[in-house]
């Protein structure tokens, strides 16, 4: 994926979720909208270089949107909007073990109480794989971990996967790491043991569990390297 052009500057904070105080490159300190709900834990740090794009709208309540931050490791993109873009992507380019030759990816589509990221349907619009995506940016000692917070709804999302498995619909959770120093992903056992313990009970239920990495720039996030999935506490 292609990036919009981007400014460098230095994350002063940042605050109330999805708002962060950035000194651009000219000096002029702008508000930008965070977009990531998390706790962006082992990425956040003050005074850190960071990319923002300009929507260049003087409208917009945030002109800026934060993009990346620069961790002593990697570059970590932050985006979690990006992730659904990032992932259709990649399954696009057959980077995921799933062959999309002849299947049509729709967005966002309601199925029973929940509404999934992805469904993939063949030409007869019969219903072949249901994929939620993930967005990655917590690590630790190499791995990639998810959540960096406990998540209610991340556990619902699993379970929904189980049930539409159990009828005999292929699903996927599909693990979007914007950071390309880590090795293998494992659910982040210390922050939400229950979601920790939900992967085991899909991958056992036939849950397919994939996490991909980019390694990114300022330029581009391209999803291309497939990680082991080392579910361990």
């Amino acid at each position: 994926m292609q990036l919009p052009p981007l400014i460098k500057g230095r994350l002063v904070r940042r605050y109330q979720r999805f708002l962060a105080d950035i000194v651009l490159e000219s000096g002029e300190q702008v508000v930008a909208h965070c977009p990531n709900t998390g706790r962006m834990l082992g990425c956040y740090t003050p005074n850190a270089q960071v990319w923002v794009s300009d929507s260049q709208n003087p409208k917009r309540r945030c002109r800026y949107t934060w993009e990346l931050i620069a961790t002593p490791e990697s570059l970590v993109g932050i985006h979690t909007g990006r992730a659904n873009d990032l992932v259709a992507e990649a399954l696009q380019h057959q980077r995921l073990p799933l062959d999309t030759a002849n299947l049509h990816i729709k967005r966002e589509v309601k199925l029973g109480d929940s509404r999934l990221d992805m469904v993939l349907y063949d030409e007869h619009q019969q219903l072949r794989w249901v994929i939620e995506v993930k967005n990655v940016t917590l690590r630790e000692n190499q791995a990639a971990l998810f959540p960096d917070a406990p998540s209610v709804r991340g556990r619902k999302h699993i379970q929904c996967l189980m049930e539409l498995t159990q009828q005999g619909i292929q699903s996927a959770l599909v693990f979007c790491v914007q950071r390309g120093d880590v090795c293998y992903f494992n659910g982040a056992y210390a922050i939400d043991p229950l979601y920790h313990q939900m992967l085991h009970q899909a991958q056992a239920a036939g849950v397919h569990l994939w996490a991909i990495a980019a390694d990114p720039t300022p330029e581009q996030i391209t999803l291309q390297r497939l990680l082991p999935i080392q579910l361990s506490p």
